[in-house]
């Protein structure tokens, strides 16, 4: 499944619903699955972390949807390598920030 495909399932399953919750109670749940994720990484087994990092990406689509962003246009920042220096692997060692 592509990127836009999912954020489409996404928003297909979820969206009336979590545009009904907003902005502000959508990245609560997603900083919820992030802690959740945490626990599956540093104890969980691997089922676990599949599933929690399904689970974090499905609320990332959700608040991009909301946000209006388009999590494909969002990824192409990466496309061609290290936003700042280019290079594939980075060579510049700056954070993705």
């Amino acid at each position: 499944m592509q990127l836009g495909e999912f954020q489409q399932q996404m928003r297909d399953l979820y969206g009336d619903r979590d545009a009904q919750r907003g902005l502000a109670r959508t990245f609560a749940w997603f900083t919820e699955e992030c802690g959740e994720l945490s626990r599956a990484l540093f104890r969980g087994d691997r089922e676990s972390q599949v599933q929690e990092f399904g689970d974090v990406l499905a609320w990332l689509a959700s608040l991009a949807d909301q946000a209006g962003v388009d999590l494909e246009e969002s990824a192409q920042r990466y496309a061609t390598g290290c936003p700042h220096c280019g290079r594939s692997p980075c060579v510049c060692g700056r954070p993705r920030s």
